[in-house]
């Protein structure tokens, strides 16, 4: 019995060193280089959906502003971040803030 327990304890402990798994994390639009060449000033919202998706934040509050965000963490780290704000003006884009990365 005492050897069991010992062996239990033993057992445990070379466990404890092991660090649970982290999940890379991925959210937002990945606007590629080839997406954002498609995208001119003067197109229409419905075209820019077509290029680029539907936008990650459509505020209430700004509706004639767009923002395209993505985030990369891996390991609890900020590895990547992009934003990207479109300003539109009687259904039509008017200028492209592709700011560059947060950090």
């Amino acid at each position: 019995m005492r050897i069991s327990l010992i062996f239990v304890s033993l057992l445990l402990a070379s466990c404890s060193w092991l660090l649970p798994h982290k999940v890379e994390i991925r959210q937002g639009n990945l606007i590629s280089p080839e997406m954002l060449a498609r995208v001119k000033v003067g197109m229409t919202q419905m075209q820019i959906k077509a290029a680029l998706g539907t936008p990650l934040v459509n505020d209430p509050f700004h509706a004639n502003r767009w923002d395209y965000i993505y985030r990369f963490e891996q390991e609890g780290k900020l590895i990547e971040e992009k934003r990207m704000t479109l300003y539109f003006e009687n259904n039509t884009l008017q200028r492209i803030d592709n700011a560059a990365p947060a950090k």
